[in-house]
């Protein structure tokens, strides 16, 4: 169990309390609580705290804090960070909803839904205009994104026939080597914060590593990240909403064709992460329910990828 009070008066001395304090739900290898502390000169400050869980991992969180920082100087919208460690990060929290089924259905986001992917593509330009150097890695350009998915499939040692044919059509129909960016990682419908107004913060910032850029467009898009929607850019918005603002916002365009196998890339991906995840409660490495219901979502991606390359054979 962290100690939130002292992270708190590490932070900001000791005359500052804490006021309101709940933990937050979900996180396998870290907690979340949302935190009130008020400071000596009375003002309240409304605040998030990411720590390593008992026993979990918690090394990383200052490379995340540091990425944030320069997140922030680029222009995207992020909370803005108090204080960070290598075992924790504080920034401030930001109001509004990370529940991809109330974005899309509750009333209270209904104006804010049609601009939610050029507001999307415009976070995503200022994300590719952050400096390589804010990466904690140095970016040797040797990485392979396919390469890596196979061999966590592999290592999987289960058969997966759907994923090994997705493996080798996009193996042979890989578009050609774009710019080299930052990349987010897991930009998608669940890790932005959303108002009535739209975007308020783009949240989840440990997967970012250098690579192309499209690879943030094209896992925004993946079917999973829609929630029953038809709409293809995260349940609510079309490829030609977050492309011209993208577009614009970036001053580089966009291939269409390049767009698709990213997009087919990230089902892949969030396919072989499902066969992974549920083997972690298989093997009982991490006995967890949620694990375990993940391996059923396996089959939904393998759907998901055939009826892509049916559509679009990648040949």
């Amino acid at each position: 169990m962290t100690d939130v009070d002292a992270v708190v008066r590490e932070a900001f001395g000791g005359g500052a309390s804490v006021e309101g304090r709940v933990r937050l739900p979900g996180g396998a290898s870290r907690e979340t609580w949302a935190l009130d502390v008020v400071t000596p000169d009375g003002v309240r400050h409304p605040l998030i705290l990411r720590s390593g869980a008992e026993g979990g991992l918690g090394a990383g969180l200052a490379a995340e804090a540091g990425l944030m920082r320069a997140a922030r100087e680029a222009g995207v919208p992020v909370p803005g960070v108090v204080a960070a460690a290598d075992s924790y990060v504080l920034m401030e929290r930001i109001e509004g909803e990370t529940i991809p089924r109330r974005i899309l259905r509750d009333d209270a986001f209904r104006e804010a839904r049609p601009r939610l992917a050029a507001q999307c593509g415009e976070a995503l330009a200022a994300i590719h205009r952050m400096p390589l150097s804010a990466l904690p890695q140095a970016d040797d350009g040797s990485d392979d994104p396919l390469e890596q998915w196979r061999a966590a499939l592999d290592a999987a040692g289960e058969p997966h026939p759907v994923f090994e044919l997705a493996l080798r059509r996009l193996a042979a129909a890989r578009p050609e080597r774009g710019r080299r960016t930052v990349v987010h990682g897991d930009f998608r419908n669940g890790n932005l914060i959303v108002g009535p107004e739209g975007v308020r913060a783009v949240l989840d910032w440990e997967l970012a590593h250098a690579g192309d850029p499209l690879e943030d467009l094209g896992w925004l898009c993946v079917k999973a990240w829609r929630f029953g929607s038809p709409l293809p850019v995260g349940g609510f918005g079309s490829y030609d909403d977050l492309v011209t603002s993208y577009e614009k916002a970036s001053g580089h365009p966009v291939d269409r064709e390049a767009l698709r196998w990213w997009e087919t890339f990230g089902v892949l991906k969030w396919g072989v992460i499902c066969v992974v995840q549920a083997r972690r409660h298989l093997t009982g490495e991490s006995r967890s329910v949620e694990l375990a219901a993940i391996g059923r979502r396996v089959c939904e991606n393998e759907w998901d990828l055939l009826a892509m390359l049916e559509e679009n054979p990648l040949r």
